[in-house]
């Protein structure tokens, strides 16, 4: 059975209609979701005062990156998990510097709240740690994966 080209032609055109129809409810449906989204920050703006609560303001931006972490670390290939692992250790130290400093260091201005500095760092600096010690193990046996075998 030989292919018509005939039929193929027409099926790639149609191919190129559909496509730009859905561009261009792509590109309309960005305008309404930019109308929407300033229009509800119009209206937080209004109903705030234009004030942000800081609380809510480090949440939304938490809460941004643990998606945006979620769908980095789950779209990486299998032979980019080493330089991930990699990656993560370095970023587990720099948390590991912050804890040691909410540890050690009080609260400057309000001594009263010194301990709760020191638990929730001394907390940071426990889970830093394991991630760190984890991410070399786990890099470690991934590396022996590739090693010739003795």
């Amino acid at each position: 059975m030989t292919p018509n080209p005939q039929l193929a032609a027409d099926a790639a055109e149609q191919a190129r209609i559909a496509a730009e129809v859905a561009r261009e409810a792509a590109i309309a449906a960005q305008a309404y979701a930019d109308q929407a989204a300033a229009a509800l920050g119009g209206l937080a703006h209004a109903a705030t005062g234009g004030a942000i609560d800081p609380f809510v303001f480090r949440l939304s931006i938490f809460v941004l990156a643990v998606f945006v972490g979620y769908y980095v670390v789950w779209s990486v290939t299998p032979a980019l998990h080493t330089p991930l692992m990699s990656v993560t250790n370095a970023i587990s130290s720099v948390i590991v510097v912050g804890a040691l400093l909410a540890v050690g260091v009080s609260t400057v201005g309000d001594p009263g709240h010194a301990w709760w500095a020191r638990i929730f760092g001394f907390i940071a600096l426990v889970f830093a740690s394991v991630n760190i010690f984890g991410g070399f193990m786990v890099t470690s046996r991934m590396l022996a994966m590739y090693s010739k075998k003795k």
